[in-house]
């Protein structure tokens, strides 16, 4: 599957469970769930980053460590990373693994 939402503000952070729902629930985000010790992760990680600079101002980025931040991706059901979530106004309207 592709992500075909356009994002529209890009403002990375890495999320925790405390703020993962307020960070999710106005406006488009894309999340991206990784770990540190993942290949793909570190593979895409320039391309996240591109993002995050492009459409600053437009869109939010959010960051999910998997290890830190298990019960996030349980929630969602996340069985393989990287792994990316396109949220609008708190509801999921894409995804791509």
């Amino acid at each position: 599957m592709r992500l075909v939402f356009i994002i529209t503000h890009i403002m990375a952070h890495v999320a925790t469970s405390e703020s993962f729902a307020q960070d999710i629930a106005e406006g488009v985000v894309l999340v991206d769930f990784y770990a540190d010790w993942c290949g793909p992760c570190q593979a895409i990680a320039p391309v996240i980053d591109e993002l995050s600079t492009e459409y600053d101002g437009r869109a939010k980025l959010i960051k999910v460590d998997v290890d830190a931040s298990p019960e996030i991706s349980q929630q969602f059901s996340i069985m393989s990373i990287p792994t990316m979530l396109v949220f609008k106004d708190g509801e999921i309207v894409d995804k791509s693994v």
